[in-house]
């Protein structure tokens, strides 16, 4: 019995030890978020109020007013993949801007970026957004009229949130995020959605892209939901794998499509966002969703 007794002990010191020292990882790494985003932001937007938010704006050629596009990054952060991604949609005639939503942080380290989504509520995600969208209002090469969001990940779920407090975005995508099911709730969408998901993607189970399509469906929004079969979580990494074809090729051109269409002609606008989201905010078992498909599923951008 007392040699039971050690060794539970022993297993508890060893966790509690394990536990601590990933915790002061996370804490260290963390503290070198302010370091990265340096090397890749290219703008501070003043919050309103908050922190300021940095972000990534890429710009296409020609004259303005262009149409804009509110980019959001997964749940490691704002990262080169996000900058590249903004590059490449810029090439279509859009000023897009990343923004990073976890306040001066950025990580390469998947405890880092689950601690990312638990510890940002949506209420701040919100309040960074609604800077982002003020910011791109007031930009003269900025057509205040055309402007959509889209997310990839936490980024997907961040965008649709964002959609139903702010009454003059013109379109939002959802790549692969947190979903929103009740009809009531989506009929404060202001514009046409775009759903892209993976059949093989255990953090968003199909039965919840189902429940978001019907919702919508029954809300009267308009939307197009596309289920990409034998696609995990984040199938659509980066620039090189868009080039490549496929289903990430598929998918970035079923956007840029959506796009095209739901920004042109430019909708009508006028009422002013509202400051609350209505979404539930739910975001240890999320992230826990996230680590899972992110260590166990092909197709991650790490």
């Amino acid at each position: 019995m007392r040699r039971f007794a050690r060794i539970v002990l022993a297993v508890l010191g060893l966790m509690l030890t394990a536990g601590l020292v990933l915790v002061a990882v996370v804490a260290i790494d963390r503290s070198q978020g302010a370091g990265r985003l340096a090397q890749i932001a290219t703008l501070r937007v003043p919050g309103r109020p908050g922190p300021d938010v940095d972000a990534y704006v890429a710009r296409p050629t020609g004259p303005g007013p262009h149409p804009a596009v509110i980019l959001i990054h997964e749940f490691w952060g704002l990262r080169p993949e996000m900058i590249a991604k903004a590059d490449l949609l810029a090439q279509q005639g859009y000023l897009v801007i990343a923004p990073n939503l976890f306040r001066g942080v950025t990580t390469d380290f998947l405890p880092s970026a689950i601690y990312n989504v638990i510890a940002t509520p949506a209420s701040e995600q919100n309040q960074d957004l609604e800077a982002i969208y003020a910011w791109l209002t007031e930009q003269p090469e900025v057509d205040a009229e055309r402007i959509a969001i889209a997310g990839f990940c936490f980024g997907g779920g961040a965008s649709l949130r964002y959609s139903l407090t702010n009454p003059n975005l013109a379109a939002t995508v959802v790549f692969y995020g947190q979903v929103v099911t009740d009809p009531e709730v989506l009929t404060r969408l202001p514009g046409p959605v775009l759903g892209i998901f993976g059949a093989a993607d255990s953090s968003i189970p199909l039965d919840e892209v189902r429940g978001f399509e019907d919702g919508l469906e029954q809300a009267g929004v308009a939307h197009t939901i596309t289920i990409y079969p034998d696609q995990p979580h984040a199938f659509v990494t980066d620039v090189e794998t868009i080039a490549a074809g496929g289903a990430p090729g598929a998918a970035w051109g079923e956007m840029v499509s959506f796009l095209e269409q739901a920004l042109e002609p430019a909708p009508g606008g006028g009422v002013q966002p509202t400051s609350a989201s209505p979404v539930a905010d739910d975001r240890l078992t999320y992230a826990l969703r996230l680590a899972w498909s992110h260590l166990f599923e092909t197709g991650h951008s790490h």
